[in-house]
């Protein structure tokens, strides 16, 4: 299985922190947000290779990061400015075809952590024998409107999923973590090809869901999103690693 890490964004949010400094590498406490995600995506034992996709801007800075690292590689999508940025989407479809990808696929984003194990979702994930997200419950209905968000059944299957919705039809967001089947990661260019949104990973799993089974998994504890200033400080002081 391969685990795709999405770190092409420009984190603008963060400024001046991150304006020559690709977020992903920032560092909660003693490691990065990479190493936190990587050190523990490593104890499943099912990860034959990590693709951390970056911009141009910053891939230099991943390159170095990766020097002494076994099982990394780090693909640079050529873009210099958030004004032209790929999209999430299309980015995942560039690596596949760079690298020649056909296998299991693993696709998180480098700048959320979680106070539970990945461990857990890939088995879910192998046990349903299909595409899957995680799901978890929000209250606010403002954080809704800037979230995927689904509508599952009683066995997890996702029945419908949006992006962003001005009218979002349940309470379950879905965090950027996706896990791809084989078979479901070679339909990515077709999903661009009917128009499916390519800005939002999520959006992805919104045209696919209405394609062929995805499933959801209840998150067993929380993830801390590092989109600003303020959250970047308090997770600092927050986040006690995998506690699950």
């Amino acid at each position: 299985m391969k685990c795709l890490i999405l770190a092409a964004g420009y984190a603008t949010r963060l400024y001046p922190l991150t304006e020559n400094f690709p977020k992903p590498l920032l560092k909660v406490q003693e490691k990065t947000i990479l190493d936190w995600l990587m050190d523990d995506i490593e104890q499943s034992g099912e990860v034959d290779e990590y693709i951390v996709i970056s911009n141009h801007k910053f891939a230099h800075q991943f390159d170095a990061w990766a020097k002494d690292k076994k099982k990394v590689t780090v693909v640079d999508d050529g873009t210099e400015s958030n004004e032209t940025r790929l999209g999430a989407v299309k980015d995942i479809q560039f690596t596949i075809e760079k690298l020649g990808l056909d296998d299991d696929m693993l696709v998180i984003a480098g700048d959320n952590l979680l106070d539970f194990s990945l461990t857990r979702f890939i088995r879910y994930a192998k046990d349903k024998n299909a595409s899957c997200i995680m799901r978890y419950y929000e209250a606010n209905e403002q954080k809704l409107l800037k979230c995927g968000v689904v509508t599952i059944d009683e066995n997890d299957r996702i029945l419908r999923m949006t992006e962003k919705s001005p009218n979002p039809e349940t309470h379950w967001c879905c965090p950027p973590f996706y896990y791809y089947t084989k078979g479901d990661a070679r339909l990515v260019e077709q999903g661009i090809n009917a128009g499916c949104g390519t800005d939002a990973p999520g959006s992805y799993i919104a045209w696919l869901c209405t394609q062929t089974p995805v499933y959801a998994m209840e998150m067993p504890g929380s993830r801390y999103d590092i989109g600003n200033l303020e959250s970047y400080e308090k997770v600092q002081t927050e986040y006690k690693g995998i506690l699950k």
